[in-house]
């Protein structure tokens, strides 16, 4: 019980990284209240000493820990001349305002020096609301002082030992989520197997579920590797054990979904959400084949979870033999390819297991496991360090954290006015809101969606804080334990929903003025009106202050996901036509993150409440297809990448010719994406496969593993011709 409720807590929280978040920031606060209380600190000190603890806990963003500390040292020269400026300039109302504009402008301009520059911007600028909450005057700034270095001293003694994070132990939790994360894709493919034509549906949308969580847990490995391994070599191996992994697992459900078809799956039904099942049908319940089928993705979904033992290597022995095409059950082909799947599935797990795991009892190993062992043995010796190029930065305007810090400052602007108008002591919320919106976003339409979350979130948070108000009275330490409570959940849902967060800040606030003794039903509801003005006045000057179209953005990550997926692409075919052996892991790993920031950044395009239909539906679809595109061009990286290591896998000059209409597809749509006057045309014709007829009658075409890159290349051709109509460009034979 006890190993499931730890699977089911990491492939919910990959890394814990949520849950290590909240419970950092609660152990800060927490530790800076008992010492500030220790020490005599009134109400209003413990009110700031905690949000300070809260600021400097969340603010550090670096991986290792000796950036983290010369951060947090840095951080808190900051912290105090944020707060004395602020006590300074409190009766100076002109002023004030003047040099918290300045402020923010350089808090968000500093995102440019990276992590360290964005977290020292976010001590400034939130210290400085922090000083305006508790209304601080110079006559307060020593106990006010004092406060924040107990708070920065709390926070470090909190990260560095009370609940200590580094970046091996994190990335040794990741390993532990994808794992989980695995074995749940997996029985969501059992699921699929044994579900009617009623709960067809539903569970192929589990099934989709499943497989971009496990494709996100992938990413988030792939980021905190080069931190969390002792070489790069070791890293790479990681890296290419989990892609392997993550092909075998998305592979197995598309030969699930084609067993159950009348004929091949579209892998386009996996990754287009609503799509339905392509044919309703069943496999036979009492057929042989397929009891066994469900026996192995049980035995499959054990070999994930479980480390080893001699019984799971007799499993294990009994699934990679379906690799050599031994012991396949008789059956028809496509439920024959889903054993086939299962077996490179087995594969696939062994050497992410030898790769995370070291060394394995190779005692109870067959002929055909130890066959795997050398092939992965060889593959582990070929993987090659490549150094990655530096992407060209933009300049000036064009830079985004320029552009942003100069939006940011129109629209605080703008809040300060409006916020003074609404209120003379509470403006700063609609700056704070103004501030927020522009955090993480890159266009108009992500501003316009956030503004719109932190609203929602800020209404019912209203209504909450209005109760726990209530309830609380003036019992100062069940006020603070509650607050402790929202900040937990505030942090823990935070990236999984805006809204949330914002509610639970919401609530947390309304406990804080109830300590300030400043609580009333008044000042909640003109939180919310402070809210909604401070989101409009970001969005008004995203849109009229050098704005980014959400058009615009998009089409330029666009842009980038075409050319990371044509740089995959050619390499791949080239390596698989004969040409040089090149590193394409980098390469894969570019093309998912760009496609990341495709995805979110159409976020406004697909949010549910957007009138535009049509629209996004087609955002959708787009989406879609480069998803699947994606997922082709990578299993297609993972072949080339095997072809000096693996007998079974030859080149074949004929692919190079096959993968140049491919080649010129994608350049043609980024082409149109780019310049709307461009007059190149996607070409179809014959298919892929039919290109690679032998030029001799009655010699052999290709083998099974040239079958699985030809409908590869198929597939991918289908997908980037697809995206010609919803993208309008023209199509030629």
């Amino acid at each position: 019980m006890w190993a499931r409720l730890r699977d089911r807590v990491a492939a919910s929280d990959p890394g814990l990284l949520r849950l290590a978040a909240g419970l950092r920031t609660v152990a800060s606060i927490a530790l800076t209240l008992v010492v500030l209380a220790l020490f005599g600190a009134d109400v209003p000190h413990l009110v700031a000493g905690a949000m300070a603890a809260m600021v400097s806990t969340f603010a550090v963003r670096e991986k290792q820990r000796g950036p983290q500390a010369v951060t947090l040292a840095l951080g808190l020269p900051v912290a105090l001349a944020s707060v004395t400026l602020a006590a300074l300039l409190h009766s100076h109302v002109v002023a004030g305002d003047l040099f918290f504009i300045a402020l923010i402008f350089s808090a968000v301009y500093g995102r440019r020096f990276g992590d360290r520059g964005t977290a020292l911007g976010l001590i400034g600028f939130q210290l400085y609301f922090v000083s305006l909450f508790v209304g601080a005057t110079v006559s307060d700034l020593p106990e006010l002082c004092a406060a924040v270095v107990t708070a920065v001293v709390c926070s470090a003694v909190v990260r560095f030992a009370l609940v200590p994070e580094t970046p091996a132990g994190t990335l040794e939790r990741l390993r532990d989520a994808f794992r989980a994360r695995f074995a749940q894709l997996v029985s969501a493919q059992l699921e699929l197997l044994d579900a009617g034509p009623e709960e067809a549906d539903r569970a192929l949308g589990n099934v989709r579920e499943g497989t971009a969580r496990l494709h996100e847990t992938a990413l988030m490995i792939q980021g905190r590797l080069e931190e969390g391994t002792a070489d790069e070599g070791t890293a790479r191996l990681v890296q290419r054990r989990v892609a392997d992994a993550e092909i075998a697992a998305e592979r197995l459900g598309l030969l699930l979904l084609t067993a159950r078809s009348a004929e091949r799956t579209d892998t386009l039904t996996l990754h287009l959400p609503g799509a339905p099942v392509p044919t309703a049908g069943r496999l036979p319940v009492r057929d042989e084949a397929v009891e066994t089928l469900r026996r192995d993705l049980r035995a499959l979904r054990l070999l994930v979870q479980h480390p080893g033992g001699t019984a799971l290597a007799h499993v294990r022995n009994r699934l990679l033999s379906y690799r050599d095409e031994e012991n396949l059950p008789g059956a028809s082909p496509a439920v024959q390819d889903v054993f086939r799947g299962i077996g490179e599935a087995a594969r696939a797990v062994l050497g992410l297991r030898i790769a995370l795991d070291g060394p394995q009892d190779e005692s109870d190993d067959t002929p055909s496991t130890a066959r795997s062992r050398e092939e992965l043995d060889a593959e582990d010796a070929a993987i090659d360090a490549a150094k990655d190029t530096p992407p060209e930065e933009e300049t000036g305007l064009r830079r985004p954290t320029t552009r942003a810090a100069v939006q940011v400052a129109v629209g605080s602007s703008l809040a300060i006015v409006g916020g003074e108008l609404l209120s003379s002591h509470r403006w700063y919320w609609a700056v704070l809101t103004c501030w927020i919106v522009f955090l993480n976003t890159s266009s108009t339409g992500e501003i316009l969606v956030k503004g719109y979350r932190r609203l929602l979130g800020t209404v019912f948070g209203v209504v909450a804080g209005i109760l726990l108000a209530g309830l609380v009275g003036q019992h100062t330490w069940t006020a603070f334990a509650l607050v402790l409570l929202c900040v937990f959940a505030m942090f823990y849902t935070a990236p999984l929903s805006y809204t949330l967060m914002s509610f639970f800040v919401t609530a947390a606030l309304g406990l804080l003025y109830t300590l300030l003794h400043t609580y009333s039903l008044s000042v909640l509801v003109l939180r919310i009106g402070e809210t909604a003005l401070g989101a409009a006045c970001g969005v008004i000057a995203a849109a009229l202050v050098l704005p980014v179209a959400t058009d615009r953005r998009t089409n330029e990550l666009l842009a980038t996901v075409l050319e990371r997926l044509g740089e995959v692409t050619g390499t791949a075919v080239e390596q698989l036509s004969g040409g040089p052996p090149v590193e394409l892991l980098d390469q894969a790993r570019d093309l998912d993150q760009a496609l990341a920031d495709l995805r979110a950044a159409t976020q406004p395009l697909t949010h549910p409440v957007t009138p535009l239909r049509a629209r996004r539906d087609t955002a959708r679809y787009v989406v879609a297809l480069l998803e699947t595109a994606a997922y082709h061009a990578r299993s297609l990286a993972a072949t080339a990448e095997l072809l000096p290591t693996h007998p079974s896998i030859a080149a074949d000059p004929r692919l190079r010719g096959a993968g140049r209409r491919i080649a010129h597809n994608i350049e043609a749509i980024a082409a149109h994406v780019t310049d709307e006057r461009a007059t190149d045309r996607v070409e179809t014709g014959p298919s892929i496969a039919s290109l690679l007829e032998p030029q001799v009658p009655g010699t052999t075409r290709y083998g099974r593993v040239t079958d699985r890159v030809l409908r590869h290349l198929q597939r991918l051709d289908e997908s980037v011709v697809g995206l010609a109509r919803p993208l309008g460009v023209p199509v030629g034979t």
